[in-house]
């Protein structure tokens, strides 16, 4: 296995992210429009970028990868930025879903 391709799905799981922020800021009026745009963006070149990893890398732990990194990332941002929730419970949540996608790349 390529480490090309790992790269290529860590860079997709970043540009994961990228979208539900874009989705995000579109509820601020100065964003009404550049929101989506960052959004439409991110997931072309996600899923771009997760369809290059998919020839060196097994389906199921590319998706579980990418979705984790998203999920992950997603959740720290919003934590930092739009004020989510930042209790326990949410924290360990998210380490699971990490030491999901870890044990993933492992085995």
């Amino acid at each position: 296995m390529n480490s090309i391709h790992w790269i290529y799905l860590i860079a997709a799981g970043f540009f994961e992210i990228g979208w539900p922020l874009g989705l995000k800021l579109a509820s601020i009026p100065s964003f009404k429009i550049f929101g989506p745009i960052i959004s439409i963006i991110s997931m072309g070149i996600s899923g771009v970028l997760l369809w290059l990893s998919l020839k060196g890398i097994s389906i199921g732990t590319a998706y579980a990868v990418w979705t984790g990194i998203g999920a992950a990332g997603t959740f720290i941002i919003g934590v930092l930025f739009f004020n989510d929730p930042s209790i326990l419970l949410r924290w360990i949540g998210v380490s699971l879903i990490i030491l999901g996608v870890i044990f993933l790349k492992v085995a």
